[in-house]
């Protein structure tokens, strides 16, 4: 397994123990997150405090869940990461079951973008990999 891999691996497990220090740990200063149209969180975020701000705000939502990568392709600088989403939201019981592709481009060992996508064709075409 490769060091990125491992790397998201553990980004998502710290995601899903609401450990904000472990996730930013390999983000680079200058990382780029870009959430689709129509998420709850869509938009840009640029930087490590407009991650943070984020994140906080997101998991702030959840009563439970988690965000579980299910399989993973890299390609040159890019992994994409096929999440199955499973969380329940604060003052709800319905649980909101989902998949999404997450895309990571990393530099020096260090995330540098982090999109999320609806679509996974859409992610391998940010990736430029043939679908």
């Amino acid at each position: 397994m490769s060091t990125r891999i491992e790397l998201l691996k553990q980004f998502f497990a710290a995601i899903n123990r609401n450990d904000l220090q472990a996730v930013i740990k390999d983000l680079d200063a200058d990382l780029w997150r870009v959430e689709f149209e129509g998420s709850p969180n869509g938009g840009t975020y640029r930087g490590i405090a407009e991650f943070q701000e984020l994140f906080v705000k997101a998991r702030a939502t959840w009563a439970e869940g988690t965000c579980s990568p299910e399989s993973f392709l890299e390609s040159d600088d890019k992994v994409i990461v096929d999440t199955h989403v499973h969380v329940r939201l604060q003052g709800s019981t319905e649980w909101i079951d989902g998949r999404v592709a997450d895309a990571f481009k990393f530099r020096d060992g260090r995330i540098v973008e982090f999109h999320s996508f609806d679509d996974r064709a859409k992610a391998l075409k940010w990736a430029g990999i043939a679908g």
